[in-house]
């Protein structure tokens, strides 16, 4: 900020990394597709911490519209959902067996937009984007918006509870330099119950 927007009132809305870094999945997935055979599962989701206030709300509504309306060329269905932590859900859906990972980043950059334009950036948590492997096991990218950085997470469909580490450090290992991966392992967060 600088001393032309103090005096002047106006100030720059500081938001998560940049924007490029999310829609590097939008061309990370064909390399998925075709050499590693992880398809997109047509589902995304951002996840962030509402506030009970009504201006947030009406933040919320407007932006659900929003996407609504875009996505209508694309039959992209939103829907949105608490979780048990006090998250909020933001999960676009698109119309089954059209999967499209470039609707997808598009909308979840949309509700993150209006979230930061409504000066609530810091409450944004993570995207997060599903994947089936060959054996329609899920595979999520989930992007941490306040690092600006990618990581795979594989939950164990033996033990929902757990998750394959050996299989979510092979696939950093593939996708490295096709994503900024978040180089920090113990910043690889597990998100247990994701709704897509």
């Amino acid at each position: 900020m600088g001393l032309r927007d103090i005096l002047t009132g106006r100030h720059e809305v500081k938001g998560p990394a940049s924007e490029d870094r999310l829609f590097a999945i939008t061309t990370a997935y064909v390399t998925l597709q075709s050499a590693h055979q992880i398809d997109p599962a047509g589902a995304a989701a951002i996840v962030f911490q509402a506030l009970a206030t009504s201006e947030f709300e009406g933040t919320l509504r407007e932006m659900e519209e929003v996407v609504t309306a875009t996505g209508s060329e694309s039959a992209t269905s939103v829907s949105s959902q608490n979780d048990s932590y006090g998250y909020r859900w933001m999960v676009l859906r698109n119309p089954k067996g059209k999967p499209s990972v470039e609707d997808l980043a598009v909308g979840i950059n949309a509700v993150a937009g209006s979230i930061e334009t409504a000066g609530h950036g810091e409450r944004l948590l993570c995207a997060v984007f599903a994947f089936l492997d060959a054996h329609g096991q899920p595979i999520y990218f989930i992007y941490n918006y306040k690092r600006g950085h990618w990581y795979p997470f594989v939950p164990d469909p033996a033990n929902k509870q757990q998750r394959l580490t050996e299989r979510e450090l092979q696939i950093k290992a593939q996708m490295a330099s096709e994503l900024p991966i978040e180089p920090e392992l113990e910043r690889w967060f597990p998100l247990w119950g994701i709704p897509i």
